[in-house]
């Protein structure tokens, strides 16, 4: 499917089902979010790397405008439906301070591999531990899918970016295990850095040199 949606580029990667607080200020998107909420429609967020608007982003839905101020800004709360690709972009529409694109829907498969997903989850809460970290999930593990625990996995922007392109559950697990297991890797050598550079200027209880070990050939003094 093929349509003309509003956009509202962001410095952020936005995933399906996600939900996002956002405070509008500039007049362009104050007027967006205007007309999305009242004509109940979705507007598209492309994710803005290295400061050019990607192909790929999150077509999202207001769900509540949770407080509007005197000069017109808003808080809001939003939530992601789908993945898009932009095929063009129209920076400018008749009467409209905002612009919009011309996109397409192309199939996301979000059912994957259950085992595979156990495992990411498993690398994830060692990654947190080794981290001294704790989060807290709103889905049971057993309905977690990639996009509600990408974020937490420190994946860099681009990162992140390059996931929202993967359309399919198993792919998108693949590419996490793989980042999550690097991640303990260099984690894990890390501590032992620091356990190495703890015992520099310690008191160490070490076993001394037995003379008495040395083999016969050995040449004594």
């Amino acid at each position: 499917m093929t349509n003309f949606i509003p956009i509202f580029p962001l410095t952020v990667v936005v995933y399906p089902f996600e939900e996002l607080n956002l405070h509008i200020f500039e007049p362009r998107y104050k007027q967006l979010i205007r007309e999305c909420f009242s004509d109940v429609k979705p507007f598209g967020i492309p994710s803005v790397i290295n400061k050019k608007i990607g192909d790929w982003g999150t077509l999202v839905k207001v769900q509540e405008i949770v407080k509007t101020y005197e000069n017109g800004e808003m808080d809001i709360r939003t939530k992601g439906i789908a993945v898009f690709r932009i095929l063009e972009i129209i920076k400018s529409i008749p009467s409209k301070l905002y612009s919009g694109a011309i996109v397409n829907y192309p199939e996301n498969q979000t059912s994957g591999n259950h085992a595979l997903m156990k495992k990411v989850l498993a690398g994830l809460k060692e990654m947190h531990q080794l981290l001294k970290i704790s989060k807290h999930y709103k889905k049971p593990e057993a309905e977690l899918l990639s996009y509600d625990i990408a974020h937490h996995c420190g994946l860099s922007q681009e990162e992140e970016y390059e996931m929202l392109g993967l359309l399919q559950e198993v792919q998108r697990q693949e590419y996490l295990k793989r980042h999550i297991n690097k991640i303990i890797a260099v984690l894990k050598k890390t501590e032992s850095l620091k356990e190495k550079i703890k015992l520099n200027g310690h008191f160490r209880n070490l076993s001394s040199f037995d003379f008495d070990d040395i083999g016969s050939g050995q040449r004594g003094t």
